[in-house]
Order: structure tokens, then sequence, then C-alpha cells
């Protein structure tokens, strides 16, 4: 169906008629010119993110489910890397000529997925006409208690660094989709080539070409790379056995970028190790056909969604315990400097070059 037939209004409605408020703290969800939100007792959290077609998705190989639940997990994992709850989403889309009606059923069923994983109510948002390809505004609201609420600014000398899950899985499923979609288009090239060469009309010069991808045995990295998740469950974890993380964020641009972050804003140094990163063998296997340095892909990949985190040394046996949690270094004394200690004991200065969607050539 043409959205223009519905209208703004009419899209809206078709695509929010079944959502219910469940948080007590949804006092007016959609419906009205702003929903009303009640945090009498806690303290509240709001994050934003935009994902711009093009730059953040490529909708070649993702579609607008994956790309809906995608856009719910990069805001909700905002929330717990503060340690805190999500509680409501607001969702904003400017979108052209070429989508459907079902198409943004496709994608609100995909950010409903996410929503209902985690209990966040989905309390308004925006549409508009975009000339330039899809645009998503996604603006998350959750709650901490005041004590609770974890900054990047905590973390002292001899705290633990810890991550959770794998690294680089993500930024290599991207190189698989990318290498792909770029076999794709060379085939697409030689089959219009060769229809011209026989004189075929366009009509058949735009026929697509017989391909079948190259993923078997690479299905992980693909739900790394078009399904992330954010990681509540390592926050309910840490909750349970009462560690209380000095500083924490989560890993969308790359661990070298986020540990420099945390390192800047504590005014620390630190020290990580080689042989500590946690990496999946489909990261390794893929990393060899590639022939990219491992270390270098777990280091800058981004897009893990993983959370990294610094807890007191003393809290060692209780994290060390945990399921899914790695230990990989320590904070030092800011005069010590940021480094990675390779597996024969040499120490490279961490630089961050994990994503920057503001520099020059992107």
């Amino acid at each position: 169906m043409d959205i223009a037939k519905l209208g703004e209004f009419g899209l809206i409605d078709r695509l929010t008629k079944d959502i219910k408020p469940g948080n007590k703290s949804t006092r007016m969800g959609i419906g009205d010119d702003c929903a009303v939100l009640s945090y009498p007792e806690t303290e509240v959290l709001v994050t934003t993110d935009m994902l711009m077609e093009g730059i953040h998705f490529d909708l070649t190989y993702i579609d607008l489910q994956h790309l809906g639940y995608k856009s719910a997990m990069v805001s909700l994992s905002d929330i717990f890397a503060m340690n805190g709850t999500p509680r409501q989403l607001v969702v904003s889309i400017a979108l052209s000529k070429r989508f459907s009606v079902e198409d943004m059923e496709d994608f609100y069923q995909g950010l409903l997925m996410s929503c209902k994983k985690w209990n966040v109510d989905i309390v308004g948002g925006d549409t508009t006409t975009s000339l330039t390809g899809l645009a998503i505004s996604i603006t998350c609201i959750g709650e901490a208690r005041k004590e609770d609420i974890v900054y990047r600014s905590g973390a002292r000398d001899t705290d633990l660094i810890c991550v959770s899950g794998d690294l680089g899985a993500a930024y290599m499923g991207l190189q698989l989709l990318e290498r792909e979609k770029a076999v794709y288009y060379q085939q697409l090239q030689e089959l219009q080539m060769k229809n011209r060469k026989h004189g075929e009309g366009s009509e058949n010069s735009s026929d697509l070409p017989d391909f079948a991808p190259d993923f078997a045995g690479k299905e992980y990295l693909l739900q790394r790379q078009l399904q992330p998740e954010a990681r509540g469950d390592i926050i309910e974890q840490l909750r349970t056995l009462s560690i209380h993380p000095t500083a924490m964020m989560d890993i969308s641009d790359g661990l070298s970028s986020e540990l420099l972050h945390i390192c800047r804003q504590s005014k620390c140094g630190c020290r990580v190790y080689e042989k500590n990163i946690p990496i999946d063998y489909q990261t390794a296997v893929m990393a060899e056909e590639f022939n990219m340095n491992l270390t270098t892909c777990a280091m800058n990949g981004g897009e893990d969604y993983e959370l990294l985190f610094t807890v007191p040394i003393g809290d060692y046996e209780k994290v060390n315990d945990v399921e899914g949690i790695r230990i990989i270094g320590h904070i030092t004394r800011p005069e010590l400097g940021s480094y990675l200690v390779t597996r024969d004991n040499q120490e490279f200065e961490i630089k961050a070059q994990g994503w920057n969607p503001l520099r020059e050539n992107t």
C-alpha cells in the first residue's frame, strides 16, 4: 500500500494501534501531543541515537524488521551502560516514497520485538518525508536510583577492566556482507554487459543474476551484525551478585575508543592484555580469510554492543565467576598511559581507531 493513501496520521494509527503501555511510569503514551511520564523517586536517563541509510545501515543486506530490532537495541544498550533500566522509546522516521505501508509494518515489528524483550513502551515519535534515504531517530528513556548510576568517570587505579561476550564478530559480519554485496554487483554488471553485447533490450539488461551469497558456517557473524543484543542480562547478573561497576559504557565504536573514553574521563591509564580479549572462533576464521589482524578487529571493530566496565580489585572472585564476563586488564595511574600488552609482553599504545562518524572519508 502506498503510504500517501494513509497520510502521516493514518500511518501512525496503523503502526501503533496495538501498542499498550506496560510501565507504571508511562502515564500517557501514544495518542496526545506529548507522552506523560512519571518518575517521582528516581533518576531519569535519556539517550538519543540517529541511524542514517548509507552511513549506519545498508538496505541491500538488512531487511526492515532486523533494522527495527537493531535500532531499538542500540538505544537500549546505552541505558544498560549507565546501569539503568529502559522504560520508554520515542521513534522518529524520515522516509522516501519507495517505502510502502508494509515496509513500515515490518520495521515496527522489529522495534516491538526489542521492546517486548525488555518491557519497554513505545510512547511516541514523528514521521516525515526524506529525499535522500531512510533516517531513523530513537530516543530511549530509562530510570535508575541515584546511587546505582554508573558513569564513565569512576574508574580508579587497580580497578579490573571487564568486558561481556566476545569482540570483533559484528565487524567481521559487516566485512562478510560487504564482500558478498560486491560479488553480487560484479555479477550484475557482467550480466548487463553480456546483454548489451548480444543486443538485448534494456528490459533484459536489468535482470538480476542468479546469486547465492556464501554465508555457510558464518551465521553467528551475521547475527552479531544484523541482530545485536543489548546486554541487560549482564546488568541483572551484576545486580544479583551485588557487583557495582566503578565505570561503564557499551562497546559501539570499538574497544580501543571506549577504553580511552573511560581513561580520559576517569583521569587514569590502563593495561589491557591481548591474550585475555574474548574472540569467537568464527571471528578468528573470518579474519584469517580476509587476511586481517585478529586483535585489530577485536580492538577497533565496533557495533558489538557488549559492556565494558571496571570493578574494584576486591570483586575479583565474584566477577571472575560470572559466565559471559572476561577480565581483560586493569586501570593504572594516568602517567603510565594506556597500553595493549601483547602475547609476547610488548606494549603498544592504545589509539582510538574505532568508528568515528564525523571523520573524513568514513
